[in-house]
């Protein structure tokens, strides 16, 4: 399919999408932010005063939902983007396997934090297998940041697709944490193959 074609149905589709209206009424900077918000109805993921890290934050849907509905959290967010500031929030524009990203990310908290969480997914090529094994090695990479970063009984959570390496994930995350579980938000696109995995209490 032609890349204009795709934009045209992306378009059509924002149009049609309640969620996309609803962040513009609630004033929210992407419709991901009732998928973090279903998330933690359910799973309870979140508190004040929570040490929070996000990966691939931007445009900054999950890291404003943190900012503006938790008191006294301390938040980092890092994106190879650019964002607008959020808040009180540290950003950091970098790639958070670099060494220079983790020693920012180490001497802002100076602890370990309570949440790490990701909504990182590869920019799509149409080639859906492709896109959930990148995406898939994407959120591999996240969990194995997330071991060295997470307190005791640390949470996780990030994207995931079904497809080639979602039993790795699963597998790897179970050895990482004493609970793991994969939901899908009703607020995700039906036709999307898209999850999330949940992970909590680190081993």
């Amino acid at each position: 399919m032609k890349k204009n074609k795709i934009s045209k149905e992306w378009i059509k589709r924002q149009r049609r999408d309640i969620y996309v209206r609803k962040s513009k009424q609630d004033g929210f900077r992407s419709r991901a932010v009732y998928k973090l918000q279903e998330i933690n109805e359910k799973h309870k993921i979140l508190k004040n005063g929570y040490l929070v890290i996000d990966l691939g934050a931007a445009p900054g849907g999950w890291s404003q939902y943190v900012i503006e509905k938790f008191r006294n959290c301390k938040l980092l967010s890092i994106d190879l983007k650019e964002m607008e500031p959020i808040g009180n929030s540290y950003q950091i524009l970098g790639d958070f396997n670099e060494i220079s990203s983790k020693e920012k990310i180490n001497n802002y908290f100076k602890e370990k934090v309570d949440l790490v969480m990701s909504d990182m997914a590869v920019n799509t090529t149409g080639n859906k297998n492709l896109d959930s094994v990148v995406t898939g090695e994407l959120s591999l990479e996240a969990l194995r940041f997330a071991k060295n970063e997470l307190k005791p009984n640390g949470s996780f959570i990030s994207k995931i697709f079904m497809g080639s390496t979602f039993n790795e994930i699963i597998s790897e995350a179970k050895s990482t944490f004493k609970e793991t579980s994969i939901f899908k938000p009703p607020s995700s696109r039906k036709e999307s193959k898209e999850s999330f995995i949940i992970c909590k209490r680190l081993k």
